[in-house]
């Protein structure tokens, strides 16, 4: 199945650093890694400061626009037999991604990959930044016009797995709902994860989510620890090592179930060096190349 390279770099006004991440990781290779084609870069930014009072959402109509194109072209290439490698600023693309590869497959499970729920909503997100209500919008508990707008929700509770959140306290103190009050299995922590084996959690993981049908893979690389991984705006001790992941992400990136794969949070203003950049063509080359 060929490969589809494409650039998501959402974060635009004033500009944050992940906005650049497509092009970095384009430019250190990623393509060429995976053995995969340059799609380019959708044109979308996500545009504002001001919290939109009826969804409480930062910027708006960027997401929403941002969220139409993305689920077209997902569509688009999952239609024409080819796996999307969607490369974001930040994780405000999710419901974009999977909604457009549930129009093509009439269903999709999901592997997230991330250091945070992300199940905030527009009234408990202390800033309204959209890539703090992923989860909530897939799972139908967020903002109904965005959930309206993807055909929400996304995934049914047998069909998502949250891999490495670490940060239940501060969503508990905030006020987030928590997935097994919205009937979702809890979370899996990196201790978690590390207890059971990586390479056993990530089949389980696939094992759970396979015979549904296709599924969607989502990293954020804040699911990283802050010393392996400090290219990202959300830096948290207690994550995983790079090693750690590509065990936990293989058995997910080998099935013949896999319907796509994102990634963001990847900023490369705080990569001088390119080292994190390598390390994330490293991590896909390895996982992705045929």
């Amino acid at each position: 199945m060929p490969i589809d390279c494409v650039g998501v770099p959402e974060a635009g006004d004033p500009p944050f650093g992940t906005e650049l991440a497509p092009g970095a990781l384009r430019a250190a290779g990623l393509v060429g890694a995976v053995g995969g084609r340059d799609g380019g870069d959708l044109p979308v930014r996500l545009v504002g400061r001001v919290r939109d009072e009826r969804t409480g959402v930062l910027a708006w109509p960027s997401v929403r626009t941002m969220t139409d194109v993305v689920r077209r072209h997902v569509h688009q290439l999952i239609t024409a037999g080819h796996l999307p490698l969607v490369v974001g600023g930040c994780c405000t693309l999710l419901p974009a991604a999977l909604a457009g590869a549930r129009d093509a497959l009439g269903g999709t499970g999901l592997a997230y990959l991330d250091g945070h729920l992300d199940l905030y909503d527009g009234h408990t997100s202390p800033t309204g930044e959209p890539a703090d209500m992923p989860i909530s919008v897939v799972t139908g508990h967020g903002p109904v016009d965005w959930v309206d707008l993807v055909g929400g929700p996304l995934v049914v509770p047998e069909r998502l797995r949250l891999l490495g959140p670490r940060d239940r306290a501060e969503a508990v103190e905030y006020g987030s709902v928590l997935p097994e009050q919205l009937g979702y299995l809890p979370e899996s922590t990196p201790a978690d994860l590390q207890e059971r084996g990586m390479a056993e959690a990530g089949a389980a993981a696939r094992d759970a989510l396979a015979p549904g049908g296709r599924y969607w893979v989502h990293l954020d690389v804040d699911v990283l620890d802050e010393q392996a991984f400090p290219a990202t705006d959300y830096l948290m001790p207690g994550g995983l090592r790079l090693a750690e992941l590509r065990e936990l992400m293989r058995p997910l990136t080998a099935s013949g179930a896999l319907a796509g794969i994102s990634v963001g949070c990847y900023n490369a203003a705080k990569d001088p060096d390119g080292s994190c950049a390598t390390a994330l063509v490293g991590l896909f080359g390895d996982l992705l190349a045929r």
